[in-house]
């Protein structure tokens, strides 16, 4: 149905819902503008958009306008391509990745990640739903939390992993030439990785033939190739990652015997930090790096619990060492 300004009016009131939800504050004559209507029509989309429960609030004098509240029940958004993409990435973090990504997600917030998940899938366009499963396909995780990179990027890697093709893009040095110019990389992908941080790609890297993980937020000019390659056997997405960032990428890297269960030193550190293994009913394995190995110690005697050193050997000593700089630091007996 079209009105006197000769445009479809359900169409319109839709477009002026998405440009009520991108800004917080519009004035009668902005959207106009937009809309390519007259104000007294603005007017009365409004009033439409009132009618529908959309809480639409007009501000007076100068300053004033057209604002979307907040309303009683939640009413359907509108969101762009990209930003539906944004959304499904969050979700995939909040609900653990698929397939159950072990020790991430669960409980109500995963569920409910789950639900939203599930609810998008049937709404979604076809041209939307093909992207949205090629990030699903390819993501796994650890640790929970909040992850964030560009959703462009995201999509283009996830399909290079679900379609089998090669990948490249440019990646700063890091250890000794760390700070020098980028490097063109080559990779089969395998798996988008998020973790309580940072999204990272796990691939096999073609020039230095070995498996790598790379953070997406520090890669420039990703492309997808057009070589296909053939899987290779590949280790886990998520525990390869969380051990790199948690002890690889540290020139130094020590192992122990927490007497503790594995549940309760996870609340105590972040799995960006250790690597955090049951070993028993009340005894854990933690894993763990840093460009110090006392260091490392320190922060594994703050956790209170017991714990026992397992590697390196030479730790052992620095363990004595400790202890006895610490016991010279009590008050003497005098």
């Amino acid at each position: 149905m079209a009105d006197a300004d000769g445009l479809d009016t359900t169409e319109r009131v839709l477009t002026l819902l998405g440009l009520l939800q991108q800004r917080s504050l519009w004035t009668g004559p902005d959207l106009a503008r937009h809309l390519g209507v007259t104000v007294r029509t603005v007017r009365r989309d409004v009033e439409r958009l009132r009618a529908l429960g959309y809480p639409v609030h007009a501000e007076q004098g100068v300053g004033g306008g057209y604002r979307l509240g907040a309303g009683q029940d939640l009413p359907p958004l509108l969101l762009d391509d990209e930003e539906v993409v944004a959304v499904v990435a969050a979700l995939l973090t909040g609900a653990g990745g698929v397939g159950g990504v072990g020790g991430v997600g669960g409980g109500k917030a995963g569920d409910a990640a789950l639900r939203a998940l599930s609810k998008l899938d049937r709404l979604l366009p076809a041209r939307l739903r093909e992207q949205v499963r090629a990030l699903a396909g390819s993501v796994a995780s650890f640790g929970g939390g909040t992850a964030s990179a560009d959703p462009a990027v995201l999509m283009l890697l996830a399909r290079t992993c679900r379609d089998e093709v090669e990948a490249a893009f440019d990646y700063p040095p890091s250890g000794r030439a760390a700070g020098g110019s980028p490097v063109r990389r080559r990779v089969e992908p395998y798996r988008l990785v998020a973790s309580d941080r940072r999204w990272y790609l796990l691939a096999y890297d073609l020039d230095r033939e070995g498996w790598r993980s790379f953070r997406v937020d520090r890669m420039t000019g990703v492309s997808a190739r057009t070589f296909r390659f053939r899987p290779r056997e590949a280790p886990d997405a998520a525990t390869y990652v969380q051990e790199g960032v948690a002890s690889r990428v540290y020139p130094r890297q020590a192992r122990f015997l927490v007497h503790a269960p594995a549940e309760t030193v996870r609340t105590q550190v972040s799995a960006s930090a250790a690597v955090v293994r049951p070993a028993g009913p009340d005894r854990c394995e933690l894993l763990s790096g840093g460009e110090r190995l006392d260091s490392v110690l320190l922060h594994v005697l703050l956790l209170g619990h017991d714990f026992e050193v397992v590697d390196p050997p030479e730790l052992r000593e620095q363990c004595r060492a400790m202890a006895e700089r610490l016991y010279a630091a009590g008050p003497s007996d005098g």
